[in-house]
């Protein structure tokens, strides 16, 4: 029996789930997490600058390459260990050491990056963050001293994660040397894998938060758009009202609005549909940790729910909103529309009543040249009569007078019947 032939892309598209592993390690170990993007169309960058990037990194140390149309890679990095992901519009940077510094959240961490290729990023930082993985204390006491010293009281997340594997913590602000500090406290019977898929998830988290957090930029620029654009429409549906408004300067005052919300939809479409997939995504993350409250602080859940939440319920709220003032805008259309046909059925009745006017006094005008008609006809009628019957006038001995007198009647009478019947005959 021959084998059967497989789909082109079968083995390829089963790679790809596991293309992506969890980095392995345990601690003692420090990781430094940086996100790049470009400031503008990321989603259709050059991707081929992101990976001529990475190789200079590489290169740098020595590491080897990837392949040519790889869009992620894990590996040996001199004495660190590097994972790079291509994303839609970002490129994450991992980087892996298992030499802690005694000096917590320590900036040189950084200097993993060398100056010259941070200056030649093709895009700028959106997120960069140093995390420290270290062996959990004996007492919770120990890890509330450390909080307290690295990390601002009032935003401070605190959870236990994946059934108390560890102890993780941030304040998720920035530090003066531009980092987001993350503090993870692993058990001692945490195993490597499970170590690698904590750190993955809060460096996910914190590179789809900061992401998503563009559409609430986005939001914020095209605020007092919206409110001229909910002004001015709303002035337009009330002038509509009046019995004197123009349809035609209403309706170009229309038509520049719809231009404006139109336009706006199409610039902010992909961003509210980004933001939505990325607020997505954090809160996935959060529920993957399986996170538990430690000592009565408030978790990355809690903090998500009182930060973070209304930033993109804001956002939400001004997609509908755009979407409800665009709708508005297309039943003002059908409103003056219908206005408009209104108006014209009115302006037909009037050309209507005015035609029928017209037709009647036209077939009275018709009726009185029929009647000048009968007499005209009748004229030269009785004239030619005359000119027949006068020899007869004279062998009878009647005057021309009494002979042009006694046929008038009759012709006339002739000559009415015959247009009453043509009239008829054409009706």
């Amino acid at each position: 029996m021959a084998p059967i032939k497989d789909y082109p892309q079968r083995y390829a598209l089963t790679g790809e789930l596991h293309a992506r592993p969890f980095p392995s390690f345990k601690a003692p170990s420090k990781v430094v997490f940086l996100a790049i993007k470009q400031p503008e169309g990321a989603a259709a960058r050059d991707r081929s600058k992101d990976r001529e990037h990475l190789l200079a990194l590489l290169d740098h140390y020595g590491a080897p390459r990837p392949d040519a149309e790889a869009t992620h890679y894990y590996g040996e990095m001199g004495k660190y260990w590097l994972k790079w992901e291509q994303h839609t519009e970002l490129v994450t940077y991992t980087v892996f050491s298992q030499a802690l510094s005694e000096r917590p959240f320590d900036p040189d961490a950084f200097d993993v990056f060398p100056d010259y290729w941070l200056d030649a990023a093709p895009g700028g930082r959106i997120s960069s963050a140093l995390l420290r993985l270290m062996p959990r204390p004996e007492t919770d006491a120990e890890i509330a001293t450390h909080l307290r010293d690295w990390f601002v009281p009032e935003s401070i997340a605190v959870g236990s994660v994946l059934d108390d594997a560890a102890v993780i913590a941030t304040d998720f602000r920035i530090d003066p040397a531009g980092h987001l500090r993350v503090a993870i406290f692993a058990d001692k019977e945490t195993g490597a894998r499970r170590t690698g898929r904590i750190v993955q998830r809060l460096c996910e988290i914190e590179m789809y938060k900061s992401a998503s957090m563009l559409g609430f930029d986005m939001v914020r620029q095209i605020g007092p758009k919206l409110n001229e654009l909910d002004g001015k429409l709303t002035d337009l549906m009330a002038q509509m009202r009046g019995p004197s408004a123009l349809a035609e300067d209403t309706l170009h005052g229309l038509l520049d609005i719809s231009v404006e919300l139109e336009t706006l939809s199409v610039k902010t479409a992909f961003r509210f549909g980004a933001t939505g997939a990325y607020q997505a995504i954090v809160g996935e993350r959060i529920s993957a940790l399986r996170e538990e409250r430690f000592m009565g602080r408030q978790g990355f859940h809690e903090f998500m729910m009182r930060r973070y939440e209304p930033a993109m319920r804001t956002v939400k709220s001004t997609e509908n909103r755009l979407q409800n003032m665009s709708a508005r805008a297309i039943r003002a259309s059908e409103l003056l529309r219908t206005r408009v046909d209104v108006e014209r059925s009115a302006q037909n009745q009037k050309i209507l009543a005015s035609m029928d006017k017209r037709a009647d006094l036209q077939l009275r005008l018709q009726r009185t040249v029929e009647g000048l008609s009968v007499v005209a006809i009748s004229y030269y009628a009785v004239s030619l009569a005359g000119y027949l019957l006068y020899p007869v006038a004279e062998m009878v001995g009647v005057s021309k007078g009494v002979l042009l007198a006694l046929v008038t009647l009759p012709v006339v009478a002739a000559v009415w019947m015959m247009v009453r019947r043509l009239r008829k005959h054409l009706d």
